[in-house]
């Protein structure tokens, strides 16, 4: 077990999306942190704090302008999954894997159960 607050990283993680904050998202991350992205149908990988900030940059803009909500959070066997919504219905599970200085080591996101429509925004 580690000896910090794994879910409570993964709460600031989804205050920074919902706010459009991409300095502190990106503070939360690992300098080699690395995000996986296996949504549409394809596989999207950023690796690096400079990749990470390409990534999340326009993601951040668009969760702003769409609203950003939690939907579940859960402790993981080897970290922290989190479902969250884009819009009220375009869902998304998260899985965070952590290092041992408590920051974000690798992100996995995968479509989840869609509402109203397909697809994924992260």
């Amino acid at each position: 077990m580690s000896d910090f607050d794994q879910m409570g990283i993964v709460v600031d993680w989804v205050d920074a999306c919902r706010t459009g904050d991409l300095a502190t998202l990106l503070d939360l991350y690992a300098d080699d942190a690395e995000v996986e992205c296996m949504c549409n149908g394809t596989q999207h990988y950023h690796r690096g704090r400079r990749e990470l900030e390409s990534y999340w940059g326009s993601r951040l803009s668009a969760y702003l302008a769409a609203g950003f909500g939690l939907e579940e959070i859960e402790p993981a066997p080897h970290g922290v999954d989190l479902e969250y919504s884009v819009a009220g219905a375009l869902r998304i599970h998260a899985s965070f894997r952590f290092s041992p200085e408590g920051k974000i080591y690798s992100t996995l996101c995968t479509p989840a159960r869609q509402n109203a429509h397909g697809g994924c925004a992260c």
